[in-house]
């Protein structure tokens, strides 16, 4: 995962800018009809305009910025002007804490059922404006608008499994070792929770947060991404309509001040846990500041994944599997496949059946008809899938497809690439391209795959195709990942723990085991039992 710090500053710099009159009142308007851009980038229109905000929610109320500052958002398939988002700092974190700190003791009062229903009642509330959220997400984060459409289903689905799991958060009764002693367990929400989440999910990183979080009977702050705000906002006005009271959940947006918001969070003494999805570096910066306060975390890191096809694999199986794990939002997500590993038997059949299927990509943005893939999320991410390309033709690679910038379509756009002959010195093999570019490695034995799997400081997830069960075993067992799939290459599920090992970080999203990231669990020791009935 991209850095949501480092990578903000230059930009923002360029971003800040005072809202006009003409964003703050007109932009509703303007999508409430469609919108069509120079480049022909047909935006549709909302059905419901309110869905698009230009403030951020705290404590119940859509506010701006103290200094009234905000930064701009633009469409990553033509660059031209979305809209204004507040650019808040400290004294805004603050407040959004302070909203969230207020709301608490009332908030896990309520019993897990009527959490529950909350939530539901949210779950619903995006299932009847899926097609506002996907066009959003579209037009902010470039995916195309089927890609789109999946992830509202996918992000809604958290608050689905989480309405389901509120009521069932259970203690323990434990036998004591003293004959007068009772002792049971009970599961507390462990507070005020501060959320940091990336753009390449605006919706989904999102609710895979904040659901269990209201679950366990927590309150949230969550800093939206910088680059994709305007889902985020979209999903508090559902929160609203839901009733969520108010204080519960709270947004903060900043671009350029994006550190010191992440930094007023992670130290403040009212914030009980962190849950950061991003970079292995910013996360490393975020656990140190933590430390100030031991906080509870749970980070989910950069990602290397994997992809390994053994001889006896069916190959039409891999290559769809491969396609989906790789191509997926234009291999911007942290368990696409990054390194793919073909056994030398079905090397070559494999690298022709692959690029013959990457031939078949549209490419374009994200709202035109029969486009496949859309841009990556802006020039510099489009930068450094160009430097890996360069670096491994530079090296031996040979490229396939692709292997080209799309200049004529936008300074974001890139050619989904395959490049054959990759060797373990090139950068792709060991940094997180986070774009449409394949690199096909060859190998010869089990033992060999597995040493160059595992030779990644990081684990998130790893993938390989196989029909020998011996096998599946084995190597699943052998993978350093926290997440492996196996004869399939799209792994994400609610009810499938999601997290890894390493420098992938620590904790998981999602299941049964979520919501435990959100709890605390209470010792209650009974004494003086153990007396003989009374008879009067």
């Amino acid at each position: 995962m991209r850095s949501f710090a480092a990578a903000t500053r230059s930009i923002a710099r360029q971003q800040t800018t005072c809202r006009s009159s003409f964003q703050r009142h007109t932009l509703p308007a303007i999508v409430s009809r469609g919108y069509s851009s120079k480049m022909g980038h047909n935006v549709p229109a909302l059905k419901d305009p309110s869905l698009l905000k230009s403030q951020t929610y705290v404590n119940g109320e859509w506010i701006d910025a103290k200094s009234g500052k905000t930064f701009e958002i633009h469409d990553p398939a033509t660059g031209e002007l979305i809209g204004t988002q507040p650019e808040m700092d400290r004294a805004d974190t603050e407040a959004a804490i302070a909203a969230a700190a207020a709301a608490l003791p009332s908030f896990r009062k309520l019993t897990g059922r009527e959490r529950s229903r909350l939530l539901r009642k949210w779950y619903q509330l995006m299932t009847e404006n899926a097609d506002d959220l996907a066009t959003l997400i579209t037009w902010e984060n470039g995916k195309p608008l089927a890609d789109a459409k999946g992830e509202v289903s996918y992000a809604a689905s958290f608050f689905e499994w989480f309405s389901e799991e509120a009521p069932r958060v259970y203690g323990n009764t434990i036998p004591s070792s003293t004959a007068t002693n009772r002792v049971f367990t009970v599961k507390e929400p462990v507070g005020v929770c501060g959320l940091i989440t990336p753009w390449n999910f605006p919706a989904a990183m999102i609710t895979r947060k904040i659901g269990p979080a209201l679950a366990a009977g927590c309150t949230v702050v969550a800093k939206s991404p910088g680059e994709t705000p305007f889902t985020a906002a979209a999903l508090a006005e559902l929160a609203h309509r839901a009733g969520i009271p108010k204080g519960v959940v709270n947004f903060v947006t900043a671009l350029e001040n994006t550190p010191e918001v992440g930094e007023t969070i992670t130290t403040s003494k009212t914030v009980k846990k962190v849950s950061f999805t991003g970079s292995t570096g910013v996360g490393k910066l975020l656990m140190k500041q933590s430390s100030s306060t031991l906080k509870k975390l749970s980070f989910e890191l950069g990602g290397n994944a994997p992809f390994i096809v053994f001889d006896d694999a069916d190959v039409e199986t891999a290559v769809a599997g491969a396609i989906a794990s790789k191509f997926r939002s234009s291999g911007q997500t942290c368990v696409c496949a990054n390194r793919i590993y073909i056994q030398s038997g079905i090397y070559d059949q494999f690298a022709e059946k692959f690029t013959e299927k990457v031939k078949g990509f549209k490419v374009g943005a994200g709202f035109t008809e029969g486009v496949t893939h859309g841009p990556v999320i802006h020039d510099r991410a489009a930068k450094k899938v160009d430097d890996h390309v360069q670096d491994a033709v530079k090296n031996g690679g040979k490229v396939l497809i692709g292997g080209q910038k799309l200049p004529d379509l936008g300074s974001s756009f890139y050619q989904p690439t395959v490049i054959r002959d990759m060797t373990a010195d090139m950068q792709l093999a060991h940094e997180e391209t986070f774009g449409p570019v394949a690199g096909l490695f060859k190998f010869d034995t089990e033992a060999d795959v597995v040493e160059l799997a595992n030779a990644a400081d990081v684990g998130l997830a790893g993938y390989f195709f196989s029909r020998d069960i011996q096998r599946v075993y084995r190597v699943a067992e052998a993978l350093e990942v926290g997440m492996v799939g196996v004869n399939t290459g799209l792994i994400s599920d609610p009810a499938a723990p999601f997290g890894g090992v390493k420098e992938s970080g620590f904790g998981r999203e999602g299941s049964m085991l979520g919501i435990e990231e959100y709890v605390t669990t209470k010792t209650i020791t009974i004494g003086g039992n153990g007396q003989p009935l009374q008879g009067q």
